[in-house]
């Protein structure tokens, strides 16, 4: 990965501007693309682009393969004629700032019925020459998916785990009859997946005629509740009545006394190396079709990873497991022709994860925040950083930088001034300077750092429930004088990208 420096800005689709509640693939989108291009950066970073579930949590989807309907952009349903502007006109008064995912979810998903509908009884020739063919090339995870929608739908929204067994197990004839009578309801499903990947496959093009690339993101695990664990269960560790028999997690440290305890299933991975890693590599070929590198979240559990068993209170009683190594890397490699993927490789890690990525050659992440802590081997500080790397000055995990300063104590505050040269009065633009600064080949910061937001802005805190996902990037902020500051720095970092 190494090579030209370049950088980019982290803003998940759901934080953009816009009058529907919750940014999409439409007009804002396309501003955005276009005045990130003028800063002179290169990368545009996302969350993952799936269909959120309870908690509305990119890294909580109901399937590894599919787009976040929510996304759709209703102003580009209306120009192609499936939506009017009659549609439109009763939209509820969303909040500005945030995303109210109760308000949004109901009027969002009834408007695309209402395209479904219109397009079911007057199909336009041209987008039913493409819905037909995106149905066949996507049949491999779309009938799955479409059907598994459908189900839950008919099932009151519950988990999978909770219909009656022959549709949990998958027998053949409760498939052929869910099929036969949920028919109206996959097709509906599957055209809202239709929606999303040609409106995101012309904002891709957008960006690369732009001449920018798309940092995408994959959670290392699938949820629990998700098309991909009950159309694939013996690719996980289920028992015979297909519940995780362990989940996953990260044993207790200096930060949790009791471990963090995820509860997604673990994959079987004997099972995914006997056929060559198909699913991954699938999986990892759907995703590089919607970016151009990946960054995989969790990226230690390659090597070994912490399962608990299933029903535990905490994380305490798991235990370390070996991961499949550099042999699943191998066949991806083989398969993709390479591997351009970021590897997550934060926290207490094995020895062995740092010599996999040497071996491999793929880029870590170094996150600013985490650098000042008066240790001058911190391996986060910029003197230490590699070529081959990828920095941040906070992650969606992370406060905002000006959040993060607020919270330390005042000699913490001193030392992070010092080694930054900065009197604070603008610490995220400093930080931001530090970073691009960094001989990473790619320095990327939260869009909430290059407007200077507070702790209102942070995306995620980790372990709250509720109140997370749900930032908005304020209407009017995509400045001009924003814009040529950020192309300042670009430009005397050795980073600006030429149109």
């Amino acid at each position: 990965m190494s090579g030209t420096r370049r950088s980019g800005l982290l803003l998940h689709p759901t934080s953009l501007p816009g009058p529907y509640g919750i940014g999409d693939l439409g007009p804002e989108a396309y501003r955005w693309l276009a005045w990130l291009a003028e800063t002179g950066c290169t990368y545009w970073q996302v969350l993952p682009l799936g269909p959120t579930g309870y908690g509305d949590s990119p890294y909580f989807c109901f399937s590894a393969f599919a787009g976040n309907p929510l996304l759709v952009s209703p102003d580009l349903l209306a120009a192609e004629g499936l939506l009017t502007p009659s549609d439109l006109a009763d939209a509820p008064a969303f909040p500005a700032d945030r995303v109210d995912f109760g308000q949004v979810i109901p009027w969002k998903l009834a408007l695309l019925d209402l395209a479904f509908e219109r397009f079911r009884t007057a199909p336009p020739k041209a987008a039913t020459d493409l819905y037909r063919r995106f149905r066949k090339t996507q049949a491999h995870w779309l009938d799955d998916y479409a059907l598994f929608m459908a189900l839950k739908e008919a099932h009151g929204g519950g988990p999978w785990t909770e219909w009656p067994a022959p549709l949990r197990h998958r027998r053949r004839d409760a498939l052929a009859s869910a099929r036969s009578s949920l028919e109206a309801e996959s097709q509906r499903q599957a055209f809202r997946q239709f929606l999303f990947f040609e409106q995101w496959g012309r904002l891709r093009a957008e960006a690369q005629r732009l001449g920018m690339r798309i940092l995408g993101d994959a959670p290392l695990y699938v949820a629990g509740d998700s098309a991909d664990l009950w159309a694939h269960p013996g690719l996980f560790k289920l028992d015979g009545d297909l519940r995780p028999t362990v989940v996953a997690g990260v044993p207790p440290d200096y930060f949790t006394e009791t471990g963090q305890l995820w509860g997604n299933p673990i994959y079987e991975w004997e099972h995914h190396a006997a056929d060559g890693f198909a699913w991954w590599i699938s999986r990892l070929r759907a995703l590089l079709g919607l970016s151009d590198l990946v960054r995989i979240d969790h990226f230690r559990a390659f090597v070994d990873y912490w399962e608990v068993p299933a029903g535990s209170p905490t994380a305490e009683s798991g235990r370390w497991v070996w991961g499949p190594g550099a042999a699943f890397f191998h066949h991806v490699r083989r398969a993709l022709g390479g591997l351009p993927i970021v590897a997550e490789d934060l926290g207490e890690l094995h020895p062995e994860v740092p010599a996999l990525l040497a071996e491999l050659g793929l880029p870590g992440m170094k996150i600013l925040q985490f650098a000042y802590d008066g240790d001058p081997g911190n391996p986060f500080l910029p003197q230490h950083h590699t070529e081959n790397c990828v920095v941040y000055t906070g992650t969606h995990d992370n406060d905002t930088t000006v959040g993060w300063y607020r919270s330390l104590r005042p000699a913490e505050r001193r030392m992070v001034r010092a080694a930054l040269g900065s009197r604070g009065r603008h610490i995220a633009q400093d930080l931001m300077r530090e970073a691009w600064a960094s001989p990473a080949f790619l320095a990327v910061a939260p869009m909430q750092d290059a407007l200077e937001a507070g702790p209102e802005g942070r995306m995620n805190t980790p372990g709250r429930l509720g109140g997370n996902w749900s930032w908005r990037l304020p209407p009017g902020r995509l400045t001009r004088s924003r814009r040529d500051r950020l192309a300042a720095l670009n430009r005397e970092s050795g980073r600006f990208r030429p149109n």
